[in-house]
């Protein structure tokens, strides 16, 4: 076995990537165990936006009847695929416990708190670590073709508003008039100005690269095993070994609950498949990421190219490609953008986004667990609530005060 360290961190995704490379600025020494290559999950084929706009949880009252309205059409923006998955059905029904005002008026400003959080922090993290990942505050734009649709989002541009998040409308002829880049017929826009983008294949794999550059172990193809307590701390066993350490964060994403059950952990997190398509930059681009609001369509431009992404598909792991979902993407951009595609398709990509029963992130130590730590759950908003989760994580591990209140992170909330 391996001489100890003092952090294993489980999954070598953005989460784990940041969360050592925090822990790594507090003198700890950290190895990472990836099952796969680092960066190459979730994160990978993100939309790359940083969005204290999506502070607004999926637990939204409503979302119920709409899924259920959806599950006979394969490529809705949230599709619950129909099969006999009891694990499945028990989220759903913690789920839709949720989906009341009360709850999701508290899941917004948890959310809001470490995405303004990781926002703030992000630029200097960026510079820091001279993380090399086309980087531009430009804020995102909703874009709405239905003035029925834009009004209804009212309510929810007032909640934002209240917790300090920028917003601001515009009508539609005056949009048209400075974006060429989109057809006819939009109705209005909501224009968030403190979002940015980024993209995030290179940020997680400049993420990588730092992690290494700081003294950090990255173990690939390292898949956990089997993790156990121990009198000095945790042990976790992989192909490539056994490694020891006083303490471990389990950040594997949509795989957590998985690896959690070698400790008894009950991890409320099911994986929500997510598509995205990349393509050499076309001709006439948007100047800003946008949402193309009625068919949940996010786009991003960045010099080096161009992506459609997004949609929420609940298929268990499922691994194969669902091309129905991803010609949605082109479909519904093509209802928008005068040239909805690039040149060249470079990628098509899909991957599964740990969603919470919350649809709030959990960080925090593990219930009954001393030396264990928790850090999944991010569903879509892995890449904008990064920089502060790994802040946070090296705060709770080292007994330093939180930068934020950790209190709704918390997986004790679970029981």
């Amino acid at each position: 076995m391996e001489a100890p360290d003092d952090v294993l961190i489980v999954g070598g995704g953005v989460i784990g990537l940041a969360s050592a490379l925090a822990l790594l600025e507090t003198g700890r020494r950290v190895r990472v165990l990836e099952a796969g290559l680092a960066g190459r999950g979730s994160s990978h084929g993100n939309c790359g936006t940083i969005t204290p706009s999506h502070a607004a949880p999926l637990t939204a009252p409503g979302t119920i009847r709409k899924v259920l309205g959806w599950m006979l059409t394969p490529d809705a923006p949230f599709y619950v695929k129909p099969r006999v998955d009891m694990a499945m059905w028990r989220w759903m029904l913690g789920f839709a416990s949720h989906c009341n005002p009360r709850d999701w008026t508290r899941a917004m400003a948890a959310r809001a708190s470490i995405l303004q959080s990781s926002r703030a922090l992000l630029p200097d993290w960026i510079v820091r670590h001279g993380l090399e990942c086309e980087y531009a505050e430009d804020g995102v734009d909703y874009i709405y073709r239905d003035p029925r649709e834009l009004a209804r989002f009212d309510a929810e541009i007032a909640g934002l508003r209240a917790l300090g998040i920028a917003v601001e409308t515009v009508d539609g002829p005056a949009y048209l008039r400075d974006e060429p880049a989109l057809r006819d017929g939009i109705a209005g826009a909501v224009r968030f100005p403190g979002d940015a983008r980024l993209r995030p294949d290179r940020y997680v794999a400049g993420l990588a690269r730092a992690v290494r550059a700081a003294g950090g172990i990255v173990e690939e193809q390292a898949p956990v095993a089997a993790i156990a307590s121990t009198r000095d701390g945790v042990e976790a066993t992989t192909p490539r070994g056994r490694f020891a350490a006083r303490d471990l964060v389990l950040a594997s994403g949509a795989w957590s609950p998985r690896v959690g059950r070698a400790l008894g952990l009950r991890i409320p997190v099911q994986p929500g498949k997510g598509y995205s398509i990349t393509y050499r930059r076309p001709a006439l681009v948007p100047k800003r990421p946008m949402v193309l609001k009625e068919r949940a369509v996010c786009v991003t431009v960045w010099d080096s190219g161009f992506r459609l992404g997004s949609t929420m598909e609940f298929s268990g792991y499922d691994d194969s490609l669902n091309r129905r979902r991803l010609d949605a993407l082109e479909r519904g951009a093509a209802e928008y953008l005068r040239e909805p595609v690039g040149p060249h398709k470079e990628e098509e990509w899909f991957g599964w986004r740990p969603l919470s029963v919350d649809d709030i992130p959990l960080i925090g130590r593990a219930p009954g667990h001393p030396h264990v730590w928790l850090a999944t759950g991010h569903g879509m908003l892995g890449v904008s609530m990064s920089a502060a989760t790994g802040r946070l994580v090296a705060e709770l591990v080292t007994g330093v005060e939180p930068h934020l209140d950790p209190a709704p992170f918390d997986p004790a909330r679970f029981g």
